[in-house]
């Protein structure tokens, strides 16, 4: 495990999406899984179970479920970019292609970290609310992203994916994950295909933060 501090990880976490087949080491796997654990969670209740899939013939069954709902989402994003500038083209090509290559490549990733959730288990504030509920993520996704985290620490290439969420009776039943379970997130881990993490490119906080009221300049 490398040592790297802790602003310096989030500031380099990038999506790898090009991974080698090369086996994890069951001890550095392990530290990441446990990295996942000392997530927060509402009450304690840690109402998450991830299933770590590197048995081959399930991967390549992802693999396909993955490749089917990817190639869809990358015609479509390209067509979102028919009229963006040049600039935005070219960066938003760099990330498909990536994509492309994890689709292609997604059954020979070495392990694919599945994360569940169970629903009776959260306190979901929002549930009755007239929009989109989003508040259970918050008992499930600090986990997902201590275990990018963990994973960048120990030079593995991680990106977090929810496409296969769109097909979840056929995850559920190739993982015979029971009811009332629920998929959150897809994890493909593995070491990078070239230099794997770097810096990352994202707005600046002025553009992202309010003082006090929502469109009052953060100074």
């Amino acid at each position: 495990m490398s040592e790297i501090d802790v602003y310096a990880a989030m500031q380099t976490l990038r999506a790898v999406r090009r991974l080698r087949p090369d086996p994890v080491p069951e001890p550095v796997l392990r530290r990441v899984l446990e990295a996942a654990t000392w997530a927060p969670t509402g009450g304690n209740a840690q109402p998450w179970r991830v299933i770590v899939v590197r048995d081959p013939e399930r991967k390549q069954v992802l693999g396909q479920l993955y490749a089917e709902r990817w190639a869809a989402y990358a015609t479509h994003h390209r067509g979102l970019l028919a009229n963006a500038p040049d600039a935005e083209k070219e960066r938003a090509e760099r990330m498909i292609a990536a994509g492309d290559y994890l689709a292609e490549n997604f059954g020979a990733t070495p392990v694919v970290a599945v994360f569940c959730f169970n629903p009776e288990r959260m306190a979901i504030t929002d549930a009755k609310l007239d929009r989109v509920s989003v508040v259970g993520g918050a008992s499930i996704y600090p986990a997902v992203e201590n275990l990018l985290l963990a994973c960048r620490a120990e030079g593995l290439g991680c990106v977090l994916t929810t496409l296969l969420c769109t097909c979840e009776a056929e995850v559920r039943e190739l993982l015979e994950i029971p009811e009332p379970w629920a998929t959150a997130a897809a994890v493909p881990i593995g070491y990078p295909v070239g230099k794997g993490h770097g810096p990352l490119s994202r707005r600046p906080v002025e553009k992202l933060a309010f003082n006090d009221t929502w469109g009052a300049p953060y100074a």
